[in-house]
């Protein structure tokens, strides 16, 4: 098993997140994590791009579905690959009355720019640079930076206008003993590309 995590090796103030937050981002090779909860609110960009969402399901990226009170459950796998590569596998599932649509991504770390690398979908579709941050409060913000397009073993940087700038915030809820997520993809011409909030619980 690795001494850290890939997230504890990018995050100097690891030791700073509410401890809820540790346990959940201290997963090493091995280590697998469910948790299940409600998305209060899942919304999402102009009908125009409904082709784009579709086309998207069959990567386990996007989806077209929309709603409020989803039934919710992510599951985090961490392992090595032969190379010895410590990777982070996210099966983020969205369970809508007729359909199971998914928000998959597999992460590991660049040791020579301390960021996160993010290949979403499953197969991968887009890749982005991650830069993560310790909030005041013990919560973690996660920001997308540089994106490419991904076809095979082949990536394709993107020009800014047509990034999908992800912000992701987490926190822990002490009241209600509960994660409580907010996603938000922005594009600069676009505007909400896709995005999500809601609350989740780890299945011990």
């Amino acid at each position: 098993m690795a001494s850290k995590s890939i997230y504890e090796k990018v995050l100097e103030e690891f030791h700073q997140l509410h401890p809820m937050l540790q346990k959940r981002y201290q997963i090493r090779s091995g280590d697998s994590i469910t948790a299940k909860g409600t998305m209060n609110r899942i919304t999402g960009g102009p009908k125009w791009l409904y082709p784009l969402w579709i086309i998207s399901t069959r990567f386990k990226l996007f989806f077209p579905e929309r709603g409020e009170h989803i039934p919710f459950t992510i599951t985090n796998r961490a392992f090595q690959t032969d190379k010895g590569i410590e990777k982070v596998y996210w099966e983020r599932a969205f369970h809508f009355p007729k359909k199971i649509r998914y928000f998959n991504a597999t992460m590991s770390m660049d040791p020579n720019h301390h960021i996160i690398k993010d290949y979403l979908g499953d197969p991968s579709l887009l890749y982005s640079d991650l830069n993560l941050v310790v909030e005041s409060d013990g919560g973690i913000t996660i920001r997308s930076v540089k994106q490419r397009f991904v076809i095979g073993k082949l990536e394709i940087p993107l020009l800014k206008w047509m990034y999908g700038v992800a912000t992701v915030k987490e926190t822990y809820d002490e009241d209600i003993e509960a994660f409580t997520i907010s996603v938000h993809v922005h594009n600069r011409i676009i505007g909400t590309v896709f995005a999500y909030e809601g609350v989740f619980q780890i299945d011990e």
